[in-house]
């Protein structure tokens, strides 16, 4: 059987995607240690001579970092990250070779000679996959679970160290709340450089020698990372103030499609029924806050939600206001939590994917819009997310 490359995204989600890419304005950068860290840990943590932090454009697949390729870029059409794109978190393939979608692959049946591969995805605080941070070895293997949620947790801090890159990048063309950038990004990369550190705390004790020199190289340079943020974060104020959007007519329906294009194949993989209502309803707001709102309301709902459970998102009219209702039923969040998950990097489960950013997105988001934004107990459990915004 001929090779076939991966296929794309529904074009409405490939659009958002690549939009969301290049809002980062990271493709065609030079290198910088911070990931060229990530991927020598992921390569010594992994086992793997060849690891790279990957991004996917629209015809091509872009290395920000890289151990053992010596390339920046590869085509799209024998990208295996491209394949990884389309799952929910990770892709493991153990052996290439008893892949159908693989075993045809150039590289595969050419040089480097790819055996196995380990992706976890780089995602968006609203769930839009950018690429990998992956491992690759010539040789049949597998990962062991420190080893994979070493991965998962590398690909958190390479989409911290983006966020703080595209914070500092927006107040410098605006000018202004620097402090609050400053002090939001250093919250943003806390928690993943401790669990970085941690990782290879719980690695250090099994390797020896070079490796070992390595692993303690980049260690004390994370730590220097930790402290230089503890001193950032002492001297600002994260004192949150955001300015009111530029408002008009929003056709609801219209950001409903949008997002169901994207989280019904999320939810399908988790086994969670989702259900969208049609609505006719026009609000007054702005289209790319309001898919911000619903979007990490959306991702949360089935994020916490378990197999065989259920998310409803309906609208509904009255006294001039438009109130949307996502509703789940999964672990819910105790009433005198919810307040503490509104401010930035807090989630409900600290182990769970994310940085933490999606409640604090919304209610940022909502301000702008003038939109009340409440979050209840479900009656049989689960929790109502509620957003009312005014007709138009």
């Amino acid at each position: 059987m001929p090779h076939a490359p991966a296929p794309k995204l529904p074009a409405v989600s490939e659009a958002r995607r690549l939009a969301a890419l290049s809002s980062f304005d990271i493709l065609d950068t030079e290198k910088e240690s911070a990931y060229e860290d990530i991927v020598r840990i992921a390569s010594y943590v992994c086992r793997a001579p060849i690891s790279v932090v990957n991004l996917i454009d629209a015809d091509r697949q872009w290395f920000k970092a890289e151990v053992g390729l010596g390339v920046r870029e590869t085509p799209l059409d024998t990208s295996i990250c491209a394949h990884a794109i389309l799952e929910h978190d990770l892709l493991v393939i153990p052996d290439t070779t008893q892949d159908p979608r693989f075993a045809a692959n150039p590289l595969v049946t050419g040089e480097p000679g790819l055996r196995f591969y380990a992706g976890a995805l780089l995602k968006t605080a609203d769930g839009l996959p950018l690429g990998t941070v992956c491992v690759l070895d010539t040789q049949p293997r597998t990962l062991d679970d420190d080893q994979i949620d070493t991965l998962r947790r590398l690909a958190r801090q390479v989409m911290a160290q983006m966020e703080l890159r595209r914070m500092l990048r927006q107040s410098q063309r605006r000018g202004d709340h620097l402090s609050r950038l400053l002090a939001t990004a250093g919250h943003d990369l806390k928690a993943p450089l401790r669990s970085a550190l941690y990782a290879m705390s719980k690695v250090r004790s099994g390797v020896s020698g070079e490796h070992a020199a390595r692993l303690d190289d980049a260690r004390t340079d994370l730590l220097s990372a930790d402290q230089q943020l503890s001193r950032l974060l002492a001297s600002t104020h994260a004192d949150i103030a955001g300015g009111d959007a530029e408002l008009g007519p929003v056709v609801l329906h219209e950001v409903f499609d949008a997002l169901s294009s994207t989280w019904t194949r999320a939810a399908q993989r988790k086994r969670v029924a989702l259900t969208i209502g049609r609505t006719g309803a026009i609000v007054r707001g702005h289209p790319l806050l309001l898919e911000t709102v619903l979007g990490n309301a959306l991702s949360n709902a089935v994020k916490y939600t378990p197999g065989g459970g259920a998310v409803t998102m309906l609208a509904r009219s009255g006294d001039g206001k438009i109130t949307i209702d996502i509703q789940d039923n999964g672990c819910g969040i105790p009433a005198e939590k919810v307040e503490e998950l509104f401010s930035a990097f807090r989630q409900a489960d600290p182990q769970a994917e994310g940085l933490g950013l999606g409640l604090w997105l919304i209610r940022q988001s909502a301000a702008a819009m003038h939109a009340e934004v409440e979050i209840h107990p479900g009656a049989t459990g689960g929790t109502i997310f509620r957003l009312s915004l005014d007709a138009a």
